[in-house]
């Protein structure tokens, strides 16, 4: 059984609860929660939505609607480390392109697909702020600003060699 089948754990749930109780809405908490289940799980699964939804006292529609507006939160399985290259204007201009063709030749990939062994998870996203230091990316939670080849197979034999 995938641990996205499971029943949250009671120290997440008990975690998420009191996330809620320090609102003066427990719905203003969703995303702070959503963040924990996926910290935990590295997505976050329809069970595991529900699960969230029934804690803050919402609609699983609501909820996965919070879930889907916000680019960082993940509704699909991801890899162990996932590439998440922008592609705004800037970045653009700056050769992202060329950043993503060569991750993709690299780990021969398609961005929005994740490596056979699970490790790595490449996909665009629409800016991350940072623009007088394109091309820009984040790599699991850290952002790199000027990125070039060199600094895409240093992260790429990082991502190869340590699990998250």
């Amino acid at each position: 059984m995938s641990t996205a089948d499971l029943p949250l754990p009671d120290d997440l749930r008990q975690e998420i609860l009191n996330l809620a109780g320090s609102e003066h809405r427990p719905r203003a908490a969703s995303v702070s929660a959503l963040r924990l289940v996926q910290a935990r799980f590295h997505w976050i699964s329809d069970r595991h939505l529900a699960e969230v939804a029934q804690l803050l006292n919402m609609s699983t529609a609501d909820l996965d609607g919070v879930a889907t507006y916000f680019n960082l939160l993940f509704r699909k399985p991801v890899g162990q480390h996932v590439f998440m290259i922008c592609d705004s204007v800037c970045c653009w201009i700056m050769g992202c392109k060329d950043l993503s063709d060569h991750l993709c030749k690299k780990l021969n990939i398609r961005p929005g697909e994740t490596t056979p062994d699970g490790a790595i998870t490449l996909l665009p996203i629409v800016c991350l702020g940072h623009c007088d230091r394109a091309p820009v990316m984040l790599f699991d939670e850290t952002v790199h600003e000027d990125v070039d080849m060199a600094t895409l197979d240093r992260l790429i034999a990082e991502a190869q060699e340590t699990p998250r």
